[in-house]
């Protein structure tokens, strides 16, 4: 049963930085490209960054230069920093692995991010 845990969200001031940790059991997590989506309230759930198993990374237009995501295997876990942190980053930031795209995602349970202004 794969499961994925994500920490390190909280409340920033504008400008702040953070870093999320997601941390994957219950497969092979060098196997599975690994995702950070997004969600604010009354708006649906975006990419923010992903990783593939190789190491290539695809970012959203709205956070390139700002974020970066990467992956630690021996432990398992992908990690998203977050730096120049805006109010419209405001959301729950979830974590998804996916080995291919026919086979079903999992996520996790979602960390909240708070920007104040």
């Amino acid at each position: 049963q794969v499961q994925l845990v994500e920490s390190g969200g909280g409340l920033v001031q504008t400008g702040g930085s953070l870093r999320l940790s997601c941390v994957f059991s219950g497969s092979i997590f060098s196997a599975y490209t690994m995702g950070w989506y997004r969600q604010a309230p009354g708006k649906q759930r975006d990419l923010v960054a992903e990783i593939t198993s190789g190491g290539r990374t695809n970012y959203a237009d709205f956070v390139k230069g700002r974020f970066t995501i990467s992956r630690d295997n021996p432990k398992n876990t992908v990690y998203l920093q977050m730096n120049s942190l805006k109010p419209e980053d405001t959301a729950v930031y979830y974590c998804k692995g996916s080995i291919d795209a026919f086979s079903r995602p999992y996520w996790g349970q979602g960390t909240q991010v708070t920007v104040s202004s």
